[in-house]
């Protein structure tokens, strides 16, 4: 009995997950199907049948990963296992005998921010009693001059304060080939063989000791375990839009992340950064090629870790998600407009994996997790293109046969034979949306001290209730943005890779008009010709063009701090990471405060990285770091040029890569240096006189 439960509990998921999701997609659609025939299917009619095929499987496969998840969750509080048990700090007769790698891969960010949070994670570490068996890595791909400096002091002022006590290495790449996938793979080449995990970890990442101590212990427990993710939940912002988002994926995002590890089994995904990785198998099998043509969809493999995963998958390793482990935590973006930003970059990496999804050799579970990366932003334009036919096909309806919609009423009066199916549609959607939000709540009531980490059930559900309404009101927003990306991305315009806004930042009027004037135009545009042409599909409609119409103030209103901490100060939007702070964000919070001893250098109009080389202790350092090189004349007289147009013509007149070349080579370094000594002034010269 036993064994025929343990092969029940390996092979059963999976198909009852897809069973479940196919019979509630043929359900709707064979609903949909029977309303719309009207002495057979026309061409507009086949086109929302297509299209609503396709986004409810979405749907549906959305709605029973939270509802098993949910199922899980459940029958975990009854049998006494708690979703978020706390691991048991064992390990220290298994990793004292190895070194753990911990690499955060680093690009134009705060450097501040990310020694405070590498500071906060070893001291969380010291407490575990375990420290030893970890070492520290900041793989620097930063190109801005500034913050280039500004790293190298932070690493130096860490190593001058812990001693010996812990390694830790700091280096920046000479070139940041691949993105953050090369700064991996260059790892792995220069200092993998020293370490049998890697704990990959974001700019923006926190994990508790405890948790990095549990993720080697599980490795160490099974051999085949290639890659295990710690699901990450978003803390530390104060914005209403970015509490709204951490509020809900603290609530809500347990229920998917107990649904993914239900179905997903040893062939999981990899989230690209918390988690730990095991480094022989991912340097054999994860090299990532260049896809051929150019980009957006040739090139450099943007979103790699869903392909490094799929690979240690086809090479027959295990990746697992945990979704039992806490402790893990990142921040995400402030405002809806940094929000769509950073969907933009991700946008562009997830749609290259179309070319990916009948590659050779992959797992057909590899596969779908390809097809779903690409359909969390197609499916934006699918919903655009769903609303457009539909409207198309309300007017034409409308000029042969009585409307369906009259007055105000929000449900329409379909024909009196298919009343019951088209009802049957749209409740069906609606509950596939909102149920995983009832069955978050459900949980709580089931557990009284969970439902008080969440500030108590009452106002849980007042929170639920605003983030839902203004999720309606997003939603429109956020399906014109990725429509748009995805155009782009099809019109093969590439985006590049720039750094992403992580502190908290409040959107001006200028800004919000900007990015949501056009939104608005469209709103009313579509809203004046719906009701002169179709005046009873308008108040159909409305939900879309209200989220449209009022994107500026929305957005406005959203990335207001002090209105997000009023809203906590009222108990709504709490999380457990605020209620019950965990040590490793509470000791986050005391490094931001420390006051950083600022760099000596002399006061001028300069840039601050000019000024800065004129510290010998900051000359000194940069230059100890930098790699060692062959010199030559060429390149010499080049980088002469370059120190005399800054006396001439300031440094604003060099280009990026130009103020690079000077800090990446020590004879440039040398000249660079010894110049500004010589100079006579630090002002900054006067523009060149016209004529």
């Amino acid at each position: 009995m036993k064994r025929l439960s343990t092969i029940a509990a390996r092979h059963l998921p999976r198909p009852l997950y897809f069973t479940l999701v196919l019979l509630t997609t043929v359900f709707c659609l064979s609903l949909l199907s029977a309303a719309i025939q009207d002495g057979g299917l026309s061409v507009l009619e086949l086109v929302l049948l297509v299209l609503y095929t396709i986004l409810m499987l979405w749907i549906s496969a959305s709605f029973w990963t939270a509802a098993i998840g949910f199922l899980v969750l459940a029958f975990q509080r009854r049998a006494g296992e708690g979703a978020e048990s706390a691991p048991e700090p064992a390990a220290s007769a298994e990793t004292g005998a190895f070194k753990t790698a911990l690499v955060m891969p680093v690009y134009n960010e705060d450097p501040e921010r990310v020694f405070a949070g590498l500071r906060a994670m070893f001291d969380s570490l010291v407490a575990t009693g375990q420290s030893d068996g970890f070492e520290f890595f900041v793989l620097s791909d930063t190109r801005e001059p500034d913050i280039w400096l500004q790293e190298e002091q932070q690493w130096r002022r860490w190593s001058e304060e812990l001693g010996d006590r812990v390694p830790l290495f700091y280096r920046n790449r000479v070139e940041n080939t691949a993105r953050k996938s090369g700064n991996l793979a260059d790892f792995c080449r220069d200092w993998g063989g020293r370490y049998r995990y890697m704990i990959v970890l974001d700019a923006d990442s926190i994990m508790s000791g405890e948790t990095l101590v549990e993720m080697v212990r599980r490795m160490e427990a099974d051999r085949r375990l290639a890659l295990l993710q710690v699901p990450p939940v978003p803390v530390n912002r104060s914005s209403f839009f970015a509490r709204m988002l951490q509020f809900a994926g603290s609530l809500y995002g347990r229920l998917f992340v107990a649904g993914l590890a239900f179905w997903q089994q040893d062939t999981a995904n990899f989230w690209g950064h918390n988690a730990i990785i095991r480094v022989r198998p991912f340097a054999d099998h994860c090299g990532l090629p260049k896809l051929p043509g150019r980009e957006p969809f040739g090139g450099d493999i943007l979103s790699h870790d869903f392909v490094e995963a799929a690979l240690l998958a086809r090479a027959g390793w295990k990746v697992r998600l945990a979704p039992d482990l806490g402790g893990s935590y990142e921040e995400i973006p402030p405002t809806l407009i940094d929000y769509a930003k950073r969907d933009r970059r991700w946008c562009q990496g997830n749609l290259q994996h179309a070319r990916l999804i009948l590659a050779h050799g992959f797992k057909p579970l590899s596969r779908l997790h390809f097809a779903m990366g690409v359909m969390s932003y197609a499916a934006s334009p699918l919903w655009l293109l769903f609303l457009i036919a539909t409207g198309v096909e309300a007017y034409f309806k409308s000029l042969q046969h009585p409307v369906y919609f009259f007055g105000y009423n929000v449900m329409p009066i379909w024909p009196e034979s298919y009343v019951v199916e088209m009802t049957t549609v749209l409740w069906v959607t609606l509950v596939l949306l909102f149920l995983p939000k009832i069955l978050a709540l459900v949980l709580l009531a089931l557990d009284r001290d969970e439902a008080r980490r969440f500030g108590g059930l009452l106002k849980a559900s007042l929170s639920v209730l605003i983030e839902s309404l203004l999720s309606v009101l997003l939603a429109p927003v956020l399906m014109l943005f990725q429509s748009k990306f995805v155009a782009a991305i099809l019109l093969r315009t590439s985006v590049g890779w720039p750094a992403q806004q992580r502190g908290d930042h409040q959107t001006g009027v200028l800004e919000a008009l900007g990015a949501h004037g056009v939104h608005t135009l469209i709103a009313f545009a579509v809203g004046y010709v719906a009701y002169v042409h179709v005046p009873d599909f308008f108040w159909w409609f409305t939900p879309v063009l209200a989220g449209l119409a009022l994107s500026v103030p929305v957005s406005i209103l959203t990335s207001r701090t002090s209105l997000g901490l009023r809203l906590k100060e009222a108990g709504l939007f709490l999380t457990p990471a605020e209620t019950e702070e965990p040590p490793v964000l509470r000791r986050l919070e005391e490094r931001l405060t420390e006051p950083s001893p600022p760099i000596e250098a002399p006061v001028g109009e300069r840039a601050f990285w000019t000024r800065a080389m004129m510290n010998p202790g900051v000359y000194a350092l940069h230059d100890a770091l930098l790699h060692d090189e062959p010199q030559t004349r060429r390149r010499r007289h080049i980088l002469e040029g370059l120190v005399l147009q800054i006396q001439d013509e300031g440094e604003d007149s060099l280009s990026l890569r130009e103020k690079r070349a000077l800090l990446s080579h020590r004879d440039g370094l040398h000249l660079l240096h010894t110049r500004l000594w010589a100079a006579p002034t630090l002002e900054t010269p006067p523009p060149p006189a016209n004529g």
